[in-house]
């Protein structure tokens, strides 16, 4: 009966991603308008002008919206393998064939002794629900560069750190994949494969780091944990404004400075929890690598100055490989993410307007959205550190008496 509920599920899998994803396509491509603002408007607009830039073998220096590490210049170049198709179509349709790889890497890697196929059907469903937005940025790029890492994780620590770094050269997060390697060897090949790549886009192509001061200078964009404080304020007077800053709708205005420092102090607190773990931790089973990533980029996540739709495909292709683990404690906050997923798209593209206007509406949705979240990360913390951390120390072994010469060795 087992075998054929497996068989089951493995025949549906293809059929719900190719039915899925045509949807999303259809909406990408413009064949069917999805509610709401324009999503692909970042790749027709930003990416593509990027993408002109990048080809004259430089960063775009002069635009404060690149905030992106250098090897993130790979995912706006790679629609140049379409040369027979428009930019954004080829974009759309690479980003496709990516999603397609994770469901291929997890379907193939469910299916071995011991794994399930729960971590694919994550993937299948999750996507999905973030709307046509997870097809209109190179997040999902990123994301399947993460999901081979922590599948490699445990036969192949070289092949982790080696594919965690040059994610984290992607977009910074995949760094936080190597939070629980415990062998050295996934150290070195990311040290070693960072220092080489990072190298390799320093003297290849000028301002390789210039996001670095960009990233430093955004503010608190309105679907942000922080942003509920002004949006609850707008109805008592507050005086600021929301406005298109470094890339996203942010507030401007009174007391946003605060708010931002006291979102960078909750992401400070989130790395001294996590350090703190690391340093107790004494349990490491074959899924706590994944279980403490997926702990530690939902975390910060959630306590981020910015919490962009796209933000939550990390966490779906996370909570992907935490469920090809059976023995995972994240179900219960890899649910909640997944509900949050559709709140997502419900706060953006469907009901934007209402979002920044503040309305009772968008209110909700933003508290709701918001909301799963931090009770998704309180509940992961919880379930990491109880699985990991022992409740007492253990105990001295107590100095044995010295043998006495009467004393007859017992044989082994």
């Amino acid at each position: 009966m087992k075998t054929t509920g497996a068989g089951r599920s493995l025949a549906w899998l293809p059929v719900i991603w190719c039915l899925t994803r045509l949807v999303l396509l259809l909406f990408v491509l413009k064949v069917y308008v999805f509610p709401g603002p324009d999503v692909t408007s970042d790749v027709h607009v930003i990416y593509q002008g990027w993408y002109d830039v990048l080809r004259t073998g430089t960063f775009p220096l002069e635009d404060v919206t690149w905030q992106y590490p250098p090897a993130a210049a790979l995912a706006i170049l790679s629609p140049a393998l379409l040369p027979f198709l428009e930019y954004a179509t080829a974009f759309f349709v690479l980003v496709c064939v990516t999603d397609l790889a994770v469901l291929a890497l997890l379907t193939f890697a469910g299916r071995r002794p011991g794994r399930s196929l729960r971590g694919a059907w994550v993937w299948v469903i999750g996507v999905p629900l973030l709307g046509p937005t997870v097809y209109a940025r190179y997040d999902v790029m990123v994301t399947a560069v993460a999901v081979a890492a922590l599948l490699a994780g445990a036969r192949h620590p070289k092949a982790m750190g080696a594919l965690a770094a040059f994610g984290a050269l992607l977009k910074v997060w995949p760094a936080m994949l190597l939070l629980a390697a415990r062998r050295r060897s996934a150290w070195v090949s990311a040290l070693v494969t960072g220092a080489a790549v990072t190298g390799v886009f320093a003297l290849a192509m000028p301002g390789a780091f210039a996001f670095l001061t960009f990233q430093r200078d955004r503010g608190t964009e309105v679907e942000s944990l922080g942003a509920l404080v002004f949006h609850v304020a707008r109805h008592f007077g507050w005086r600021g404004e929301v406005k298109l800053n470094y890339g996203s709708i942010e507030f401007l205005g009174p007391y946003v400075s605060e708010v931002s420092t006291a979102a960078l102090f909750l992401t400070g607190a989130a790395f001294g929890w996590l350090v703190l773990w690391r340093l107790l931790a004494r349990r490491f089973e074959e899924h706590t690598v994944a279980d403490a990533a997926f702990v530690a980029v939902l975390m910060f996540t959630t306590t981020s100055r910015v919490i962009s739709p796209q933000y939550m495909v990390w966490l779906v292709g996370l909570a992907a490989v935490c469920l090809y683990f059976p023995g995972s404690r994240m179900r219960l906050p890899v649910v909640l993410v997944l509900v949050a997923c559709f709140v997502t798209v419900l706060e953006f593209p469907l009901y934007f307007a209402n979002v920044v206007a503040s309305d009772g509406l968008g209110l909700t949705l933003l508290f709701l959205r918001n909301g799963l979240l931090v009770a998704a990360a309180l509940l992961a913390a919880r379930a990491l550190w109880r699985a990991t951390v022992p409740r007492t120390l253990p105990a001295p072994v107590p100095s044995q008496p010295a043998r006495t010469g009467d004393e007859t060795p017992v044989s082994s």
